[in-house]
């Protein structure tokens, strides 16, 4: 008999399903924490190229244990009521993972907006915003949308407007969608975030010899040979981040039409600016491209980042996935089946809800810089290279009294003389959020013999967590 291969939302649900039984919930809670709280479909009307075209968008909200509620917008053909609600959930999970103070949204529109001028795209993007703002689906204090699939900066600053265009007295207007550009209330490490993430993810990973070792790996992760699937900005940012700073080799990247393959490596900047000016990956010159994408998944390789879709490893696929260490940048890339079969194998998954953090982490930073209207760094980066400053005269005066001369390395008084600006507090946040979730989950996945992997220990993190909030909430 053939095996069904489920749908995203019933993996979701078989995940935490699966996390759930090794917990002592109440029946009632335990169905209240999984279910979709509302789920808001809008169909509009826009007039573009004399006539007016109807489009479907989503809001689901998963989650109120915590409120505002947190999750992106994206832009897609594909987009379903199922798929935003198993997003939603997702997202719940996520933020009660990294303790970010949210509980879960997602939201969706069917378009596909490369078909779209930018102009537009602008009209489709604030009647979306215009029908959400109206009945508090965007909102500083309710639900606060970010970037996903198919948008970025550009729709976050659209939505932005729109919304300050109809709450004019709201002094926090800025602070009802993450994800902005710098000079529209942004902030610094956003668009790298979920890349940056993922690095970090790894990294932390790295730190612990035992899992490596779970993982049939060892030693650090230079010289790791990566295949990416998926170059976008997550994808993108993974890659690069890993190969320039971490000593790591993309042997493979993976696009809609067709894959590059270098065992040697590739190089990350060369491919990206590739397919920015030709649309794919077809025709460059320095790697072998292969029109089967799919199958270099299949490919040799220590690290296999599927930074896309949804549901690219399940049933047909999972038995031939090589690489011993999966850390998932997409959301829900591995079905449930899959991930039966690879747990089989002995394959390591860094699960999504944890792997892809990064971009709410900075978001809930970009959040807060909004809601207080300050740069992170203002008040303290001067008075920090004061400090600084009088223990390296003190150093340089105590030398000259030993009659010695201090010679710090070249660069050392650079460094350490300056104060740390937005960037570096947000990467060092956005670090310590990675390290204190990854932390969490090994514990249980070490110490309790029924909790196999890492996606299940990170379901019982999770929902514990918005556990322990309805319970406080009174339910």
């Amino acid at each position: 008999m053939v095996r069904q291969e489920p749908s995203f939302r019933e993996s979701v649900d078989l995940m935490f399903n699966r996390a759930a039984a090794l917990m002592d919930l109440p029946p009632g809670l335990e169905e209240k924490i999984r279910v979709c709280n509302a789920t808001y479909t809008v169909r509009f009307g826009v007039r573009l190229r004399g006539q007016i075209q109807t489009f479907t968008g989503y809001r689901a909200v998963h989650s109120e244990h915590m409120e505002p509620v947190k999750g992106g917008i994206r832009f897609a053909l594909s987009v379903n009521q199922d798929e935003v609600e198993a997003l939603a959930a997702l997202m719940t999970y996520k933020c009660a993972l990294i303790d970010a103070p949210f509980g879960g949204s997602k939201g969706g529109l069917c378009i596909d907006p490369r078909q779209y001028e930018e102009h537009e795209l602008e009209r489709i993007t604030r009647r979306f915003a215009y029908e959400l703002a109206k009945r508090d689906l965007i909102n500083p204090s309710q639900n606060v949308p970010a970037p996903d699939m198919g948008t970025g900066e550009r729709e976050m600053a659209w939505i932005a407007d729109q919304y300050a265009r109809m709450n004019t007295t709201d002094i926090n207007a800025l602070a009802c969608v993450t994800g902005k550009p710098l000079n529209a209330g942004g902030i610094y490490g956003r668009v790298e975030a979920t890349g940056r993430g993922v690095q970090y993810a790894l990294r932390e990973f790295f730190r612990h010899p035992e899992d490596v070792a779970k993982a049939q790996l060892s030693g650090k992760l230079d010289g790791k040979r990566v295949i990416v699937q998926g170059l976008g900005n997550v994808g993108y940012h993974a890659a690069k981040f890993l190969s320039e700073e971490d000593g790591a080799t993309i042997t493979g990247i993976i696009e809609r039409d067709g894959a590059l393959f270098d065992p040697e490596g590739l190089d990350v900047d060369a491919v990206h600016n590739w397919i920015a000016r030709h649309g794919g990956v077809t025709g460059y010159p320095d790697a072998t491209h292969t029109a089967e994408g799919a199958a270099v998944l299949e490919e040799e390789c220590d690290i296999l980042i599927p930074a896309a879709l949804e549901g690219v490893i399940n049933l047909t696929n999972a038995h031939r996935i090589k690489a011993p260490l999966i850390i998932e940048a997409a959301n829900g890339p591995v079905t449930a089946g899959a991930d039966e079969i690879l747990q089989q194998k002995g394959t390591v998954i860094i699960p999504d809800m944890y792997a892809n953090a990064g971009g709410v982490t900075v978001s809930y930073f970009e959040w807060v810089k909004n809601l207080s209207h300050i740069r992170f760094g203002r008040m303290q980066r001067r008075q920090e290279e004061a400090r600084h400053q009088l223990v390296v005269d003190q150093l340089e005066s105590l030398s000259a009294a030993l009659g010695k001369t201090w010679s710090p390395t070249p660069d050392f008084k650079q460094k350490y003389l300056r104060g740390a600006d937005e960037l570096e507090l947000v990467r060092s946040g956005l670090d310590d959020a990675m390290r204190e979730a990854y932390q969490t989950m090994r514990v249980l996945w070490h110490e309790r013999e029924d909790v196999k992997d890492l996606r299940t220990s990170a379901y019982l993190v999770s929902i514990d967590k918005v556990a322990r909030s309805y319970r406080a909430k009174g339910l």
